[in-house]
């Protein structure tokens, strides 16, 4: 397959189904944002240490799963047969990770600041690159028919990537940096 096309020279590009579009629009600003997403998680997934194999082989079914999510965007506006869609079932999956993670933490009991570890850093980065990109899904819902579950696995994924960061840094015995009050 070739990188390049010279088609998207003119600020155009092609949705799946062939409907030409500009590169502007809410459909590639959604569909860029989960790309961004993406990439900020295999940032993440290259940086862990070595003993948090399971959490990358996770964080990579992530990825995997954001791929279905840019094509269901990418499908929004077609009839086109073969795009898979997203089931519940990755939800209740973030959901069980998220409780297996917090089984292990000490209690949040007041805002914390993004930070520790640079593992840690990368997955706060990374949920505030989740929430930017489910603020856009839903954009783009409010004009095109997407199964809700596209925005509630966004959501919760953003959750994942919040106590992913504090169970990094309990793992490395970090503490959270408790945010300060300021004057």
């Amino acid at each position: 397959m070739k990188i390049y096309t010279k088609t998207g020279d003119s600020g155009e590009t092609s949705l799946l189904g062939g409907k030409r579009v500009k590169k502007d629009c809410l459909e590639m600003a959604a569909i860029g944002e989960v790309d961004e997403l993406n990439g900020a998680i295999g940032v993440l997934v290259a940086g862990l240490p070595e003993q948090f194999l399971g959490v990358k082989s996770r964080l990579q079914g992530v990825q995997h799963i954001l791929f279905v999510i840019g094509a269901n965007l990418a499908a929004a506006q077609t009839e086109l047969i073969g795009v898979p869609p997203l089931a519940g079932s990755s939800v209740s999956g973030l959901e069980a990770w998220i409780d297996e993670m917090d089984a292990e933490l000490p209690e949040l009991t007041q805002f914390i600041l993004p930070g520790g570890s640079p593992s840690a850093a990368q997955s706060f980065l990374a949920r505030a690159v989740c929430r930017r990109a489910e603020r856009q899904v839903v954009a783009l819902s409010q004009i095109v028919k997407l199964s809700p579950i596209l925005v509630t696995y966004l959501n919760r994924l953003s959750d994942v990537l919040f106590v992913l960061g504090r169970w990094v840094n309990f793992q490395e015995n970090i503490s959270d940096i408790e945010w300060q009050k300021v004057q």
